[in-house]
Formats: structure tokens, sequence, C-alpha cells
């Protein structure tokens, strides 16, 4: 349905939607056409919203989808704060230190909010689903007039019209199972390339992890709504879909039309057009044959694995609940190999997770020299309040900890340069990502960032270029 038919639809006779899902949808965009005329009443101006998004490409993905609404709401969108009648910050909490920016920068805020007090401010995302959160911002932070949770952002427009009507502050982070709702608006920042989430929450609890607690349980969307989406990207000009979801190895376990994610890659991967297929994250215990035989044989999906083994130490393995063992995963790396031997691996690291001795790091480097990754996303532990590692013991010292990392950089450093050098003089078909005048910045299927010569015309193009040089990065010729 049209989404302003939806609402009109609503209004006649509710009956007429099959499920609660779209009937709560149809209210939702009842409720911004309300906004709507409310600050077409307020404004001489169009009034404009600044969005600022934290942490990982899902959150970059649901800020895309509260900005469809907010386009619904009559709100255009500038990157300047002081432009700002609404601003809104999507927050992360796996990280200790996005954490602190985020209050730091809602601090800011409160001199905006006195030289335009009718500036509207909110906060969602994950850490805005945690208690702890929430009633610290309520209690000092008296200027934020809107919070909710990653499990109520469908009901955005509503929590825009409460404030709007009563001046209350509206805080709602309640944990609601309710699942994936189809239909939100989505502004789209890019054009030649798309996020495309496939599914939502996770059902892991690794023991470090705040995510299943502030994203809720796993749910897939239908493997018809996820290829009727692909194909309407596909149609708009993308050159890039990006598959999003906590653990997308595990996808459509609670589809009513059974797929796998290898055969949703399948269909993808069939749909015609000059594109190509990226995805994240993938966990290592659902990482399945089927998977790499899929990646293998399907032209358009990248020869790139982002494959986070965390550590390389099973007995630390299990701490963490990741339920797979070093071997295991060496066995995975192994066989993807023997599928395609282009591909290039990343990974996410854990240094100094409680309880990790030297013998335990000594084996996550000898995992990462047999590995050989082409780079690593590195981080020393940072405990979660609410999860399981923050109460485990942690006998090992800070410095002992640095020290560790700053190894693990190094090893890591002379990998990369190694993989970099033994790509010079291949050449690589590159999606063409960023321009500085006349050089541009393009990204190959194997997840090599080149920088090359040419026409900025060429934004959002693929061009066959030949690698020449590597200086700390890489450079080629366009042929």
């Amino acid at each position: 349905m049209d989404k302003y038919t939806f609402w009109e639809i609503f209004k006649l006779e509710n009956s007429v939607f099959e499920t609660e899902k779209e009937q709560e949808l149809a209210a939702q965009f009842g409720y911004a056409e309300r906004v709507r005329e409310l600050v077409s009443a307020k404004y001489t101006h169009k009034p404009l919203a600044f969005v600022h998004t934290y942490g990982c490409q899902q959150n970059v993905s649901d800020s895309e989808h509260l900005k469809g609404y907010l386009e619904m709401m009559g709100y255009g969108f500038t990157d300047e704060l002081n432009e700002a009648d609404l601003v809104l910050y999507n927050t992360c909490a796996v990280r200790e230190h996005a954490q602190t920016r985020v209050f730091g920068n809602v601090g800011i805020l409160k001199a905006n909010k006195r030289q335009r007090p009718g500036m509207l401010i909110c906060m969602c995302g994950c850490m805005a689903q945690q208690e702890s959160v929430a009633a610290k911002i309520k209690k000092s932070y008296p200027y934020v007039d809107i919070l909710f949770g990653t499990q109520v952002r469908h009901r955005f427009p509503e929590f825009v019209y409460r404030k709007m009507t009563t001046g209350k502050r509206v805080f709602e982070n309640p944990a609601d199972d309710s699942g994936i709702f189809e239909g939100i608006p989505v502004h789209r920042d890019g054009t030649f390339k798309a996020w495309l989430p496939i599914m939502q929450g996770c059902n892991n609890f690794c023991t470090y992890c705040i995510v299943p607690y502030v994203r809720g349980r796993e749910y897939s969307r239908e493997p018809e709504d996820v290829i009727a989406e692909a194909r309407e990207i596909i149609k708009g000009g993308a050159k890039e879909i990006m598959l999003l979801g906590q653990n997308v190895n595990s996808y459509g376990k609670n589809c009513k039309h059974k797929m796998t994610f290898a055969e949703l890659l399948r269909e993808i991967n069939a749909i015609e057009g000059d594109f190509r297929i990226r995805f994240m994250t993938s966990h290592p215990k659902d990482c399945s044959e089927e998977l790499l035989k899929a990646m293998a044989e399907c032209e358009k999906v990248e020869k790139h694995l982002h494959l986070p083994v965390q550590c390389g130490s099973s007995r630390v393995l299990e701490k963490m609940n990741r339920r797979y063992t070093a071997e295991h995963y060496m066995g995975l790396i192994e066989k993807a190999k023997s599928l395609m031997p282009e591909l290039q691996l990343t990974s996410d690291i854990i240094v100094g997770f409680p309880g990790e001795t030297e013998e335990d790091f000594r084996e996550t480097l000898e995992l990462i020299k047999k590995v050989r990754y082409y780079s690593l996303f590195t981080f020393i532990f940072s405990p979660r309040p609410g999860t399981p590692a923050e109460k485990m013991p942690d006998p090992e010292s800070k410095a002992d900890k640095s020290r560790r990392f700053a190894e693990l950089l190094a090893v890591q450093e002379e990998i990369s340069r190694g993989l970099n050098e033994q790509v010079i003089g291949r050449t690589v078909r590159l999606l063409i990502e960023e321009t500085d005048g006349d050089v541009l910045v393009g990204r190959s299927s194997e997840n090599l960032v080149v920088r090359v010569k040419g026409d900025g015309a060429l934004l959002g193009n693929f061009v066959n270029a030949k690698i020449t040089e590597f200086d700390g990065v890489l450079h080629g010729n366009i042929i």
C-alpha cells in the first residue's frame, strides 16, 4: 500500500488490515501526517533535522528509516547543528568510548536549547534502550525531549506528536518483542551504495556483548520482502547492496517461507543488473559450507569475508560463549580459501578478556599469523554493564593488556603490508566511492582500497585498474 493510502484507509475502517503490524504502521503514518500539519503551522520555513549516528551499519540503516519518517513529518535535513529545529542522536552501547562521546555531545546541546527553546532534542538507539541510561538522561539532561529504544523505533512519529501536543517529555524503552515492521519509509543517504537489513536482534548472548539485551530477539524478514527491496534498490541505480544483520548466517530460521542465507544470496545474485553484494556480520558458529560455496559461485557476491574470531584461545572462546573452538574456526578459513583463493579476510579481536593469560594471547597471535587477515578491528576489553563478563575476575593489569594490544597491532601491520605488496601488478575492478579532484578512491570485490587518477564523474561507477604501488595505501592506473 502507498504510505498515505494506509492512513486514509485506517481512518475509514481498521478491519481492512490483515495484521496488527499493518494497523500499527498506519497509525504511525497518521501521527506523521498530524505532525506535518503542526510544523507547517509553527514554522514559516521548512524545519530542519540534524541526525547523527553512532556505531554500526545497522544503526546507520535505522537512521535512514527514521529520516524517512522525518520527511513524512515535513522536515528537511541539515549538517549544521546550529540550523536544526530537531536533533536526533542514534546511539551505540557496544563500547564505553562511544557511550562517553554521546553523553558529551548531548551535554553540548544545553546551550543550543537555551538559544532555541523550540528545538526538539531526541535520543534513540542502543544506549536509549538501557534503563540506566534512560534514568540518567531523565535526571541530568532535562532538555532532552524524547528518548526511545531500539525496539520501539517504529513509533517515532507518535513520540514527536505526543511531545508537540502535550509539551511533556517522552521516554519509551520497553522490551518489545513484536518483531519486524515492514513498510517504514526510508531516506537513503547514498545513491550508489545501499544498506539492506535482512534481520534484527541477536540470540547468541556472548558474555561480553550488550547487543541481545538492547536489540532484542532475532527476527528475519521474509525472503520475498528482502528480494523485493533489493530489486527496488537496483532499479534505483545502486551499484552495491550491503545485507545487514547482527548474525546474517542465521538468517531465515523464523521465516514463514524458509530460506537459508546462502539461498538468499543466490536469489539476490540472480537479479538483473551490474551490482555487488556485501554482508555483515557473520558468526563463525553458523558459517556453513553451503554459504561458502554460494559466495564462491555467485559472481556478484564480494570475495571478502568478515568473520569475527575475537580470540585464538579455545579456552577463552568458551568463556566468551562463542560456541566454536579455534580449531573449528581454522577449518572454516581453510575451506573458504580452498573455494576462493582470491578471498580477503577481516576479523574482530578482543584483547584482555577477563582471565586471558599470556599463553591465551600467544594463541591469538598464532591464529592471526596463520589466517593472514587483510585487516583487523581490534579492541581492549571494555566491560559492558549488565553482561556476564562484567562480573568475571580480571587479574591482568592494564599495562599488560596495553602491551599485548601494541604487539597485536604490530603483527597485523606487518601482515597487511605483505598482503598489499602481493597484489601489486594485479588488475582489479573498482567501484569508485570517493573523489578528491582527480584522485579517485575505489574498492575492489576483495575489499582492496585503491587510489587512482581520473575524472570525478566516475564516482559511483565501476572501472578496471592495475595496481602499481603500495606506500601505506594502494595506488593504480585505470585501464
